[in-house]
């Protein structure tokens, strides 16, 4: 109870300030005018590159999922992650996602919810590593060319520190260390669900050749979304190439993880409003770009809306039909 007091409190702020720093930069009137005028054919290509790149995602996780001897069909883990898109709307950003994949999947597979929850959580972390990369990579492109100032320290910082949380979680000479952490773990109430996300994810080190594989097809699914932003920003007039939002990207998918706001409200907009206005966008086609994102997300959201329709109308279909039958 008082997590989710801390976390709701959190929420209001975090999501209260971004607003209020968004409403003094913009001007909305203007602002509504560029999103009413923007062009389709960029905005639609966006949301084919996001829909098209579920199903590498889809398989990378079923490669997971097979190496703790869980076997399942590719259309219905396919189907999980667009429900999860569905979920993220409601629920706190990504994570929200991750927990409604694990549930549906678990009920398909009884007994089998830590090496469920373990491959997840897995795959987030290799995401967030791939999204890392990425960001050093953009660190890169931006030196010396991108006035962004302290965005590139922050990248740097994160890459360094997902370099020290892939040691923590893989390195068998950590497990000593991380012993210590038991007493005020337990102390805490939190010592069982960690140790099991834990060893979940620890127990992939002896596949070390399907990580490094899913590792480099997540880099090049991540690079080939970063496309979907800039094909936003595009759609709204923003004269810009590819290259600054491989800077930007990495930030916006990490923002994405953030359990403090609901699918990035607030927070993603205000990112770009101040990432883009280093770069000499204006506010007002900066918000447009991350609101016409948000709107590509609401898109790849629709799917997973109808699948969750039709598994509630034939739920509701099928007792009144066994109820025809008995009378």
């Amino acid at each position: 109870m008082r997590w989710r007091v801390v976390r709701a409190a959190a929420t209001l702020v975090v999501t209260g300030l971004c607003t209020a720093y968004i409403v003094w930069k913009i001007d909305v009137s203007r602002t509504a005018r560029i999103l009413a005028h923007a062009e389709v054919g960029y905005f639609l290509a966006a949301v084919a590159i996001m829909a098209v790149t579920v199903w590498p995602m889809a398989w990378r996780w079923q490669r997971l999922l097979r190496a703790r001897g869980i076997e399942d069909n590719l259309g219905r883990l396919t189907r999980a992650y667009f429900v999860a898109y569905t979920a993220g709307q409601v629920l706190p950003t990504s994570v929200g996602g991750d927990a409604a994949r694990i549930y549906e999947t678990a009920r398909r597979h009884p007994g089998r919810a830590g090496p469920i929850a373990g491959s997840v959580l897995l795959e987030r972390a290799l995401g967030g590593s791939a999204t890392l990369a990425l960001a050093a990579l953009g660190f890169l492109l931006a030196l010396g060319r991108y006035d962004v100032g302290a965005y590139l320290w922050l990248e740097l910082a994160l890459v360094l520190a997902t370099v020290a949380l892939g040691v923590v979680l893989f390195s068998r000479a950590a497990r000593r260390p991380l012993r210590r952490t038991v007493p005020l773990l337990r102390r805490l109430r939190v010592e069982r669900p960690l140790r099991a996300v834990y060893e979940g994810i620890h127990a992939y080190r002896r596949h070390a050749r399907l990580l490094g594989g899913v590792f480099l097809l997540t880099i090049a699914i991540q690079a080939v979304r970063i496309l979907s932003i800039w094909l936003t920003g595009k759609a709204v007039g923003v004269d810009l190439s590819a290259r600054p939002y491989y800077v930007m990207g990495p930030m916006l998918f990490l923002v994405m993880l953030v359990p403090f706001t609901i699918n990035g409200l607030a927070v993603r907009e205000a990112l770009f409003v101040s990432f883009l206005g280093k770069l000499d966008v204006g506010a007002d086609p900066a918000f447009a770009t991350g609101f016409l994102f948000f709107v590509v997300t609401i898109a790849l959201s629709l799917p997973g809306a109808a699948i969750l329709a039709w598994q509630g109308l034939r739920g509701a279909v099928r007792p009144s039909v066994g109820h025809e039958r008995t009378g």
